[in-house]
């Protein structure tokens, strides 16, 4: 950097030397015309970046500019007493002092686990459960690690939402979930569908489609759904469904027959009924979204070709990829010749073995 430095220097003087043998006329009009550059590139460029030689230099000669003129300049006066200032940072540094040890990400990790599993516990039931296992940390540590993973404190966690979601997972072998979604046809006519999901097997059953759904037709559609099911309808404990009007006491009544218990979601929260809601999307996109239905008869033929292709055949993550009405025990072996087939009105292909 030194003999970078001294070549500059030895260039600009040369350069400066050779100016001195130019008449004065010639260098005003020089300087006129790097003004009037300075100007046009002042307009095209806002903050121009710089080098450190380019720094050494404006610094060195922008004292020997009239006061009134340093102003007006690519760089001003308190630009330079910021590169100082720079400067004396760089050169005056101190070591920072030790302080408390960082945790270890394992600990981390444990907090924030303790955290999560249990959104009853405050920092300092934390901090004594940790000390219990032998961890030193402090427990302002449990609460600024608690906060940065954002759980605050416990009465701040949702524990309504968490406990529901343990609630369905806990359930779920014997658990319904049914909502309505609509759909629109070709007359711009708005049908509203009904459905159950067997939660367990992710089986969908297809209750019905209307143009004006009411509580008595509600109803009856769940005493259809329970004579379908038969003797299968005491494997199920409960039913999950939103507050929609259309879901009445006497709708919650043909389930409370067959010992199944309705658990209401709280008002305006999809995400308590997710596997319903999950299945509302699937169908949209992958059947209703792409298709003109022209009236309830063809809607109710769709949804019912799609329902035997969700439960025949489509894949489920929840079900390590298997359809609902797969046997989980049945390991298939790899296909020599493999045909396709068309499903709901040819929307969606269908892989089976050739036989």
């Amino acid at each position: 950097m030194f003999v970078r430095m001294i070549y500059l220097l030895a260039t600009r003087i040369f350069t400066w030397l050779a100016l001195l043998c130019r008449s004065t006329a010639a260098k005003n009009a020089e300087i006129l015309i790097l003004r009037h550059e300075v100007a046009v590139l002042r307009r095209q460029v806002s903050a121009p970046k710089l080098g450190w030689s380019d720094r050494a230099l404006l610094a060195a000669l922008a004292r020997l500019l009239p006061r009134a003129l340093r102003g007006h300049r690519i760089v001003s006066p308190r630009t330079l007493l910021a590169w100082h200032q720079r400067l004396n940072t760089r050169k005056w540094t101190q070591p920072r002092p030790p302080g408390r040890p960082p945790l270890s990400d394992a600990l981390r990790e444990l907090i924030v686990r303790f955290g999560t599993e249990n959104p009853r516990w405050g920092f300092r039931r934390v901090h004594g459960e940790l000390r219990r296992l032998g961890h030193s940390v402090s427990a302002a540590s449990v609460r600024r690690v608690l906060r940065a993973a954002g759980l605050g404190p416990a009465p701040r966690r949702h524990p309504a939402r968490r406990e529901w979601a343990a609630f369905l997972k806990a359930q779920a072998s014997g658990l319904l979930a049914t909502d309505f979604f609509h759909l629109d046809t070709i007359v711009l006519q708005r049908l509203y569908a009904l459905f159950v999901m067997e939660v367990r097997t992710r089986t969908v059953h297809i209750l019905g489609v209307t143009a004006h759904p009411t509580a008595a037709w509600a109803t009856q559609q769940a005493r259809q759904l329970l004579w379908q099911l038969g003797d299968r309808a005491a494997d199920f404990t409960h039913l999950v469904r939103d507050r929609d009007a259309k879901f009445t006491a006497a709708f919650d009544a043909v389930y409370a027959s067959e010992g199944i218990t309705v658990a209401k979601i709280p008002p305006r929260s999809p995400n308590c009924n997710p596997h319903a809601e999950r299945f509302i999307r699937s169908v949209r996109q992958e059947c209703t979204d792409r298709l003109l239905l022209f009236d309830r008869g063809h809607a109710e033929r769709v949804l019912h070709d799609y329902a035997r292709h969700f439960n025949g055949h489509r894949p489920h993550r929840a079900r390590n990829q298997l359809a609902p009405l797969d046997d989980p025990n049945v390991v298939p072996l790899p296909a020599a010749r493999v045909e396709r087939g068309r499903a709901v009105a040819g929307l969606i292909n269908e892989y089976r073995r050739a036989g």
